[in-house]
């Protein structure tokens, strides 16, 4: 059934599909997973990653959202892109470029939280897990993960791109917007690994 949670009912054109919602996923490394806690809204900022159909988390076993949302608390997850500003010739039609997708369903820990952490870390640095010590037992057993699968008509993604949308003959356009990172600062050791390097020059070129 259509309803507000599956369906923009505001500008429907926008809407996305399962390719742009994947890529959007594989972009960003920070979403906001929401739920109700005690009658009350709470939301947290998590780093995560996509793991085929699933998103993937994790947490502290000591973190008490956490255990809620695990036993299987409603939540919705959502991730941002801003990538650029649009400038018009008047405040009205000023707008932005961006992705966006909101996610819902219910969280079911992960059978393999070092495949889980292997994961995140290979998002966030790829390359980084080979060099690497193994994690011990007991970081093992102060880690939650958990997985978010990715159902059909419990998503949606949706953006904009292009200039503004009102004719001018006064200088209209995008200032684009890209995340790019800038050199490590070593705190103990001496060469960055591999990884770092290569990670600071992916969005150098």
């Amino acid at each position: 059934m259509t309803s507000v949670l599956n369906a923009l009912t505001r500008k429907p054109d926008r809407a996305g599909d399962r390719a742009m919602l994947d890529a959007l996923l594989d972009e960003v490394k920070v979403g906001t997973l929401s739920t109700v806690v005690d009658g009350l809204p709470w939301s947290v900022p998590i780093l995560f990653a996509r793991d085929g159909d699933a998103i993937l988390l994790h947490g502290s076993t000591g973190a008490g959202a956490l255990r809620h949302v695990a036993a299987g608390a409603p939540v919705t997850f959502t991730v941002f892109a801003m990538d650029g500003l649009v400038v018009a010739d008047s405040l009205f039609d000023h707008s932005a470029n961006y992705r966006s997708a909101v996610v819902r369903g219910a969280l079911e820990p992960a059978d393999d939280a070092k495949a889980v952490l292997e994961v995140l870390s290979d998002k966030l640095i790829p390359g980084r897990v080979a060099e690497v010590r193994d994690m011990t037992s007991k970081e093992l057993a102060a880690t939650m993960a958990l997985r978010l699968p990715i159902v059909g008509g419990q998503w949606i993604v949706k953006g904009r791109q292009g200039g503004p949308s009102s004719p001018s003959t006064e200088w209209t356009g995008v200032v684009p917007m890209r995340t790019v990172y800038d050199p490590p600062v070593t705190h103990s050791g001496e060469t960055p690994p591999d990884s770092v390097l290569a990670l600071v020059d992916s969005t150098r070129r």
